[in-house]
């Protein structure tokens, strides 16, 4: 069986990640990255371990549910010892992306701001609802539990990428995040990404289109964490077969 390690494994995710290994019958967890302590208890035979060095050189495939930081130090150790990476952290810099990229030239690397098959379909339909009804207006709305540290969530960034690409435009030339005060009237091409917080919402993202006399919205709702931990490991299995290169989670999913 492929030997897994995870970077984030003190966080929500990490443990189930590490409760659906540990019953895995294709993957074996065999290391967990910790800055602090990890309080659980694990097989004798799992590394838990600080060093990113450590980590790679124990296993095949690196789920990473974490922060920017910790990725960036986990690209930058892999760029050394090449491993499969599947990456499912947010809120990254530039150079942060740029260092994904740079790791996929050397080994294989999944990246998805979103782990589930049903954000993976939402965003092809985002990009179609958005490329047909030219003239409807595109509101996107995010909700996430009170612990988010990033806004908007990446997924709605992913979304609103997608709606900018069915319309030929650049997100960041046409993205608005907040409106207060007399701004004006909306324009023709501004895409609006808005981010809700409060309580344990695990993850619900809209992608509205607007019009007068009628309007389109696409919702999906995550109502578990488990979602984006089995939608990971699934990813983690054909990820160790393919050739370097940088994949996303409709590749995996073949749609």
């Amino acid at each position: 069986m492929a030997r897994v390690g995870i970077v984030g494994s003190t966080g929500r995710v990490g443990n189930l990640l590490i409760d659906s290994l540990l019953e895995d019958t294709e993957l074996t967890l065999s290391t967990v990255h910790v800055y602090g302590e990890l309080k659980r208890a694990l097989p004798s035979d799992v590394l838990v371990t600080n060093s990113m060095k450590a980590l790679l050189e124990n296993c095949e495939v690196v789920i990473d549910f974490s922060a920017p930081e910790a990725t960036q130090e986990l690209c930058e150790a892999a760029l050394k010892n090449p491993t499969a990476l599947v990456i499912a952290t947010t809120g990254f810099t530039a150079h942060q992306q740029n260092l994904l990229k740079e790791a996929s030239q050397e080994m294989p690397v999944l990246y998805a701001s979103n782990m589930s098959a049903g954000i993976a379909l939402l965003k092809q339909l985002v990009e179609k609802v958005a490329a047909t009804l030219k003239d409807f207006d595109i509101e996107i709305v995010e909700q996430h539990h009170r612990h988010k540290v990033d806004a908007p969530s990446g997924t709605a960034l992913t979304l609103g990428e997608f709606a900018a690409k069915g319309r030929g435009l650049d997100l960041d030339a046409v993205r608005v995040s907040g409106r207060d005060g007399q701004i004006g009237a909306r324009s023709k091409d501004e895409i609006a990404v808005m981010a809700l917080r409060g309580g344990d919402i695990v993850g619900r993202h809209t992608v509205g289109f607007y019009n007068d006399g009628e309007f389109l919205e696409l919702n999906h709702t995550a109502t578990s964490r488990e979602t984006f931990s089995k939608g990971a490991i699934r990813a983690a299995k054909w990820l160790i077969n393919q050739e370097s290169g940088f994949y996303s989670i409709n590749d995996c999913l073949g749609i």
